[in-house]
């Protein structure tokens, strides 16, 4: 395209997240944009991360519902699962939302470059020859899912790319990784009918959690037979053609048909030109102050390719963020600790704020609360245990909320704006919450730790 202009104010190498979201707030702030994306706008989370796995877990949901329905006097059998089916209904919610925002580009009157670009110089970036220059440059290319040194991803050992693609349901599955993109993968395949069993070599499940909803997962998935060993490492896997076997550290092997590689994301930094161009990097992580400004002038980051939580929301608020500093309207710098956090595994963990552990370092001690489902009568219509568990500064603010339960990933909204409004007790515990909902065991939580408790045994 010849009529395509070659400078702008800004120009984005990446459109995932934090790329578009930038795109879109500087184009409404009046900056001329362009973006530049290899693949399709929305990045990772939508194609290949955060909606396509929702859209699994809720299809693994409705498996066990329909599995379940004798519970709730429901006549109900799981006659099996139409693995193209399911694929089917997942990639169209992906589909159609992509078609959303391939409108919004439009909208925007955001100029759209596709094809690999490389960053040449602190204002440039290259696309088949063709250089783009802006007044600023922001580096949005995301991230990557990562493997073990000597672990070749191929044939039976995947990554989530190729799980989130599969046209089977696997009998027997080990995963590599008992974080987030590990336990929910895990949580779907067994409702699906799998064996699993997950690997962690750090102590326990979702280790960036608070030991309290480690704790609460082991249990739900002791629960539904999930299997899972912590404080073990992985040694090797060999491959066949009827399957795959993994070596432990413990001298175990276990035999599955995949072997699922989930041991975090990477930073998708390589072959980008970053390093060539002067820009100071950390274990392949693009290095920013707390304004996202890399050591170049009017070169920012943002997203995964920064180093701290690896999450599309975060990467979608820097991106705002980045857009309107460029615009000078010198937005609040983001709190890290401020942003949710979900696994959406049956059952969900949700937090903010800090861990009990990070408060007691931080404070020099901390007082916590755990308010138990069991006494909340929305949690009960839904057969959900779990719990609400508050960390409060000695004589402060609450500084940080976890949650664990089906569905309380929908609760982190208010729990949120509870750590980042800098709240105590007594400024939630008189907000009225609505009956039944899940969301009253937040409000019973912070009755009780304001020294009023109600609904609460023992």
């Amino acid at each position: 395209m010849t009529d395509t202009p070659a400078t702008a104010d800004l120009v984005i190498l990446g459109g995932g997240s934090g790329g578009y979201a930038c795109a879109f707030r500087a184009a409404e702030l009046g900056l001329s944009v362009i973006l530049v994306e290899k693949d399709k706008v929305g990045g990772t989370c939508l194609h290949r991360g955060c909606i396509p796995t929702k859209a699994l877990l809720h299809a693994a949901e409705v498996a066990d519902l329909a599995r379940e329905g004798d519970q709730f006097g429901v006549k109900s059998s799981l006659e099996g699962i139409d693995i193209n089916g399911v694929n089917s209904y997942k990639d169209k919610i992906v589909a159609g939302l992509y078609k959303g925002l391939q409108g919004l580009v439009k909208a925007n009157k955001v100029t759209f470059v596709e094809g690999a670009g490389t960053f040449v110089a602190p204002n440039a970036v290259e696309v088949d020859g063709k250089r783009y220059t802006g007044k600023n440059v922001v580096l949005a290319t995301g991230s990557y899912a990562r493997t073990l040194p000597g672990l070749e991803i191929g044939g039976r050992i995947i990554t989530s790319d190729q799980a989130l693609n599969l046209d089977y349901i696997p009998e027997k599955v080990v995963v590599l990784g008992g974080g987030v993109i590990g336990v929910e993968f895990a949580s779907v395949w067994r409702s699906f009918g799998a064996e699993v069993t997950v690997v962690e070599a750090l102590p326990r499940l979702v280790p960036a959690e608070d030991e309290w909803a480690s704790k609460q997962l082991e249990r739900a998935f002791r629960k539904r037979k999930i299997g899972f060993k912590t404080g073990v490492r992985f040694t090797g896997a060999i491959q066949s053609e009827t399957g795959v076997s993994v070596s432990l550290e413990s001298g175990e092997t276990l035999e599955a048909d995949l072997l699922l590689v989930a041991v975090g994301r990477g930073p998708n930094s390589a072959g980008h030109g970053y390093e060539e161009a002067g820009v100071a990097m950390e274990r392949g992580f693009v290095v920013t102050d707390e304004r996202l400004r890399t050591n170049l002038p009017g070169v920012y980051a943002v997203g995964d390719l920064v180093p701290g939580l690896q999450l599309a929301h975060r990467g979608f608020q820097q991106g705002i963020f980045v857009a309107e500093e460029i615009a000078g309207q010198n937005p609040k710098v983001i709190d890290e600790a401020g942003i949710p956090r979900v696994t959406y595994c049956n059952p969900e963990v949700a937090s903010v704020g800090l861990t009990e552990a990070q408060a007691k370092e931080k404070f020099g001690g901390a007082e916590t609360l755990v308010y138990a489902l069991s006494g909340n009568g929305k949690s009960q219509i839904l057969k959900t245990s779990g719990g609400v568990k508050l960390v409060r500064e000695p004589n402060g603010p609450v500084v940080g909320i976890t949650m664990v339960g089906e569905r309380v990933g929908e609760l982190i909204g208010e729990a949120q704006l509870i750590y980042n409004w800098e709240a105590f007790p007594e400024d939630v515990a008189p907000l009225v919450h609505a009956h039944p909902t899940q969301n009253e065991a937040l409000g019973e939580a912070f009755l009780a730790l304001a020294g009023k408790p109600l609904h609460v045994h023992g």
